[in-house]
């Protein structure tokens, strides 16, 4: 129903999207500046898996934890079980995906370590 009442009010709103990047793009020092804040958060992210993968090891992990700074972008793929998933949900109110996708925008300097130490625990065997 939401959908039915907004279309009318804004026809089509991805053009607007399309239209900020042709801008952006368009002009060389916007560019210039979008790319380094591009390579700002890329680097974060970066930061933010290498700080998840010592903490894992940290709180002392035997297992591999590689493949967390293996992998690139936004979500990271933990080899978490359902299992293992749920108790990071119930007994760390720590949420991702069932098939242990971590979005790695929502992990930060004042979570990361909480999040190695949860993982470690419902990891352990």
């Amino acid at each position: 129903h939401l959908k039915i009442i907004f279309r009318p009010q804004s026809p089509t709103p991805p053009i607007y999207g399309a239209r900020l990047v042709s801008h952006i793009l368009a002009d060389p020092e916007l560019t210039q500046e979008w790319r380094k804040d591009v390579r700002v958060m890329a680097d974060r992210i970066i930061s933010m898996r290498t700080r998840l993968r010592d903490g894992l090891l940290t709180n002392g992990s035997q297992k591999n934890w590689d493949h967390i700074t293996n992998q690139i972008g936004m979500f990271c793929f933990s080899g978490l079980t359902a299992p293992q998933v749920e108790r990071l949900k119930k007994e760390f109110s720590i949420y991702l995906t069932s098939n242990g996708r971590i979005s790695m925008a929502g992990v930060t300097s004042k979570n990361v370590d909480y999040l190695a130490a949860a993982m470690h625990e419902v990891t352990k065997e």
